[in-house]
Formats: C-alpha cells, structure tokens, sequence
C-alpha cells in the first residue's frame, strides 16, 4: 500500500495544560481509536477519505505531529497547512483566553476558578463532524453511555488503520449507514435518523462545515448563522449546538446553560442551597459574553466537593 506522512511542529505557551487534552481523549478506558500515554497522543481519522493515524507528541514547549496516511493524497503541502491548522484548534491554541483570564481575574467568583485553572483552554475534536456527531450521542444520557454507544459507532463503520486504530468515520461514511445499524449500536432511533439527515446535508454541502471550519474567525455573526442552519436539522437543540461550535470551532461564546453539569458546579460556585434552573443559569451566564461557553469549560473543571 502507497502511504502519506505529513510532520510539522507547533509552538506551545509556556501555561499550556497538556492533561487536559491528553484527558479529553482517555474517555474510552478500550481506547479503539485514540491511544493516550503520559505525552503521546495517537488518534485515528479519516483524511481526505482516506483512514488516518495523528500523532501528537509534547514537549517542554512544543509538540511534534505527524499524520500517518493510507494513501496517496494530491497536494502535500496544502494538506500540511491543514493539519498544523486541526491541531492548533485542537490544542485550543487559537483560543484568546489570555484576554478573558485579564478580564476576570479578579472577578468575585470567576477569578478563584481562574487561579484554580490558569492557562485553561477547551480541547476540540479532530472534526467539526466529530463534534456535532458526539454532541448527538451524548444527548440526555451519561457520558459513559455516551462512550460505548460512540465506540459501537466507529466498530459498525469499520474503518482501520495500518497501524491498527479505528478510524472516527467521516461524513461521507455516515451518509451511508442505514437505520438499522445505528439502532445496533445503540442509537435510538431519534438519534439514528438525526445523524443520518446531518450526513446527508454534509456530504450534499448544504451544511458546509469545511467553509466554516477555514474561516479566519468563528465570529458571532458566522456563529449565529452556523446556529441557524443546524438548527434546521430535527433533532439538533440549543445544546448540541453551542457544545458542537465549541468543541468543533472552538467558538467560546455559545451558552451552555442547558448542560446538567454547568449547572451543579454553579450551584456550588454560587453556594446555592436551591438547584439551579436552566432559565437562571442562562441569565447568569448572559454576563460573560463573548467567553459563555469558556466560562462552562471553567465550570467542568471545577471539583464537585472540597
């Protein structure tokens, strides 16, 4: 077999927090198609079509990143722009939050999360596609369940690489799935139509999440119509939007007010005695536009207890 390798290397800041991405990809314990070590990272993708092996190792100040392919591709070096261009959002490197830790450092509740997490950016998918298609599987069920469902996915597609990862499927191959797979792996039939309608418009691009994705800035205009459009897919709320524009854009102001999570570490934040609602949560989090969502990553990463 013919095969592509791409390297580069990426510059880190000196506060840059690897566990969190390292921990970001430990999700799955079986680690089908992302292996995690103590500074390694390797994950499996489908490039061009074609399936993928990432590898991203840290160093004191930078990480070196190859993109081990099945495959001859047309153009190397736009293909090397591209990667170093995933990676960096994957790393949340493109994510201003020096400006936002600025602001609020000594904000009466946001700067103990901010000393608490100094340098904290979000982790992203590979893929936007990957983003909105996790946000989907983890609607209104744990994130343990979301997991094995997600693993059960990338199995029933079937794609590996030489190197023996599973490969996250693309759009193309999601398109292509029938209900009844999906049903197999755990998708209820809600989810698996969803999925397969989001495909569908991907591949025919009437959602055009290349052109979003290689936009300079996701802004909030660009934000507001990628909103619009997903919206229009049945199935996709409020939630799965702002937490795929985050994860897969690595757009910070989307309002996770709807997330369970958000919620109970605001409770404790705000040493709430009463549960915090949805409507208040959103009100609260109104305040902190345009960084809504880099506020909620704060919020994950706060401890429940101590």
């Amino acid at each position: 077999m013919k095969t592509t390798n791409l390297s580069c290397t990426v510059k880190l800041p000196d506060n840059f927090r690897r566990d969190d991405v390292l921990d970001f990809h430990r999700r799955d314990i079986q680690m089908i198609a992302e292996r995690v070590a103590e500074d390694l990272l390797l994950k499996g993708l489908m490039w061009q079509g074609h399936p993928a092996c990432l590898n991203i190792q840290f160093h004191d100040r930078h990480a070196t990143i190859g993109l081990a392919i099945d495959g001859l591709i047309k153009n190397e070096t736009d293909a090397l722009i591209r990667m170093a261009s995933m990676v960096r959002r994957m790393l949340g490197l493109t994510q201003a939050i020096e400006d936002f830790e600025q602001h609020y450092r000594h904000h009466r509740q946001l700067g103990s999360l901010i000393a608490g997490h100094p340098g904290l950016r979000v982790p992203l998918t590979a893929t936007p596609f990957e983003a909105l298609t996790w946000a989907i599987t983890g609607q209104q069920i744990s994130v343990n369940a979301a997991v094995s469902v997600r693993r059960k996915l990338i199995q029933t597609v079937g794609v590996q690489h030489t190197g023996g990862l599973w490969c996250y499927p693309d759009a193309h191959q999601m398109a292509g799935i029938d209900e009844a797979a999906l049903r197999r792996a755990g998708f209820s039939q809600a989810k698996a139509r969803t999925l397969i309608v989001l495909s569908q418009a991907i591949e025919q691009n009437r959602l055009p999440l290349d052109a979003w994705v290689n936009a300079p800035i996701v802004d909030t205009p660009l934000a507001d119509e990628m909103s619009r459009q997903l919206l229009e897919v049945h199935g996709i709320g409020p939630w799965t939007v702002s937490y795929a524009l985050l994860r897969g854009f690595g757009f910070l102001d989307g309002s996770l007010h709807g997330d369970a999570a958000v919620r109970r570490k605001m409770q404790r934040l705000l040493r709430s005695d009463e549960k915090i609602s949805e409507q208040w949560a959103q009100y609260w989090l109104a305040d902190f536009s345009p960084w809504r969502a880099l506020v909620a990553a704060h919020l994950w990463a706060m401890p429940l207890e101590g």
